[in-house]
Order: C-alpha cells, then sequence, then structure tokens
C-alpha cells in the first residue's frame, strides 16, 4: 500500500511496484490508510511523512500499535533526509525510510528486504 496526498508520488510508486509484480492499493492520507488496512491487511506499507489530517507518525503508530498489524512492515517516504526524521521515524516504529525522490531500485530494494517469507 501506497499512502501519499501526492498524486504524482502514489502514481509513481504504484506503477514502479505493479511492473514489479506488486499488487498496489493507495489512499491519500492516514485516514484513508487505516480504513483500508483493515480491510485489505497489505504486506507492506508505504508512508508519507508529511500530509494533512495524520501525518505518517501518526499513522505509523497507529499501524504498529495495532496487534493486527504491528508486524506489518511500515516505510516512511519523505523529502527530508535529515537524521532527526529517520530517529521520528524509527520510535513511532517505521522499519525503513526512504527519502523522495526515490528511484525504481530503492523502492524495489525496500520491498525486497521486507517481503515476507511465503514458505510452509
Amino acid at each position: 500500500m501506497v499512502v501519499d496526498d501526492s498524486k504524482t508520488i502514489r502514481k509513481t510508486a504504484e506503477s514502479l511496484l505493479s511492473r514489479a509484480g506488486c499488487e498496489v492499493s493507495a489512499a491519500t492520507d492516514g485516514y484513508e490508510a487505516l480504513a483500508k488496512i483493515a480491510e485489505l491487511k497489505p504486506d507492506l506499507i508505504f508512508v508519507d511523512i508529511m500530509m494533512p489530517r495524520l501525518d505518517g507518525y501518526q499513522t505509523c503508530a497507529l499501524i504498529k500499535g495495532n496487534p493486527r498489524f504491528a508486524k506489518t512492515p511500515v516505510i516512511m517516504l519523505s523529502s527530508k533526509d535529515g537524521l532527526f526524521d529517520r530517529a521520528r521515524g524509527r520510535i513511532v516504529g517505521s522499519d525503513h525510510y526512504l527519502t523522495k525522490p526515490f528511484t525504481r531500485d530503492e523502492l524495489i530494494a525496500a520491498v525486497e528486504s521486507h517481503k515476507p517469507s511465503r514458505a510452509g
């Protein structure tokens, strides 16, 4: 799932992930994402930090605070690349941090590194 208030970022990420064989859903903000996460149970969630109403940190904290989704990897997306932003992402439970604009390779590498094992 890709959560970003920027239509361009959502469409870019959806396109790159779809071409890599991923099934992608999207949400425009944290509230929409939380409703869709409960319904769709995604394997991986990309969350923009700077969003209206419910920012990425709050969204991540709510996802990780729910026992049903605590183990779902959350990757923060941000145009900021500061140590403080990365640390704050870790504090709320994010599993990875990508700086925008991200490349196709960075996006796919993030997916690969958090891919759930399908064995067994």
